[in-house]
């Protein structure tokens, strides 16, 4: 393949270093009619040697990618994705990045090295399609601007807030809607929190916990560890063990989350005297 096809399809690397990933991830591409073109690679060194070869998948003027976009699994030998990602973004203009894997505990360090999408195996046909889409709107802003970055956008910032908060929740280019009143727990990671609803699902949001301790007091949320800001009106018991406190939460499977002891203090204040309709009642 010494040249590019037309403009009418996307061209796409897969890289997967075991054979049936990478025949499925072959499949599930050349199956869709977003894509015109299908590299296949083994494992992140032979993609970049792919990547970097003029005769295939490089512009003429040295820089530009041909390749549209680099599906490929984050657990590799060698080389992994994640350190594939961040060596794609010293790319004057990097093609987009989607990776389909089997390991989502990499999900939030997948969006930091500039991933579009993050997609778990299995993956089927309208999955893939969704992460496609992603693919042709960025390819389609770059080309109306005079540069492209290769960074992921920031999200939106949270509205001010009220009664009942609704956080937008960005991922892979879709909105999701989320309560505050559905939210029982928020987990601190890093810069970024973690938001547990009642429904027993999870959302990462790009905002410090500090920030939303900040903003939902009003709304009786409580700090009660350095990682851990709890609704207060879902604690149903405060325990205590020899290594110390812990609460209960209510509002879906019951959840026990630590105490530490900077935060004990306050707590109880805040459950002895908290007006809370129906405290005390069995």
């Amino acid at each position: 393949m010494s040249g590019r096809p037309g403009d009418s399809g996307l061209v796409v690397l897969a890289v997967d270093d075991e054979m049936a990933g990478l025949d499925e991830m072959d499949f599930l591409l050349r199956n869709n009619p977003r894509v015109a073109q299908v590299l296949t690679a083994f494992d992140a060194a032979d993609a970049l040697r792919l990547l970097r070869s003029d005769d295939q998948v490089r512009a003429k003027d040295g820089d530009e990618s041909v390749v549209d976009a680099v599906f490929a699994d984050v657990s590799m030998p060698g080389l992994s994705g994640m350190e594939l990602a961040r060596v794609l973004n010293a790319f004057k203009q990097p093609p987009s990045l989607v990776f389909i894997t089997g390991h989502e505990e990499n999900a939030l360090e997948a969006f930091e090295v500039g991933a579009l999408d993050y997609i778990m195996k299995p993956a089927d046909a309208d999955r893939v399609d969704r992460a496609l889409r992603t693919v042709e709107r960025g390819k389609a802003e770059r080309g109306s601007t005079d540069g492209a970055t290769g960074t992921v956008e920031p999200a939106p910032e949270l509205p001010v807030a009220d009664d009942d908060e609704v956080i937008p929740v960005e991922l892979a280019g879709t909105t999701k809607m989320v309560s505050r009143k559905n939210v029982r727990w928020v987990e601190a990671q890093g810069d970024y929190a973690r938001l547990h609803t009642t429904d027993g699902g999870s959302h990462l949001v790009r905002i410090p916990l500090a920030q939303l301790e900040e903003r939902w007091a009003d709304a009786n949320f409580i700090r009660i560890h350095r990682s851990y800001l709890v609704s207060m009106s879902l604690v149903s018991e405060l325990r205590m063990s020899s290594s110390g406190y812990s609460v209960l939460l209510g509002g879906g499977e019951p959840k026990e989350l630590p105490v530490s002891r900077r935060h004990t203090r306050e707590l109880k204040d805040r459950l002895v005297r908290a007006p809370r309709q129906g405290w005390g009642q069995a």
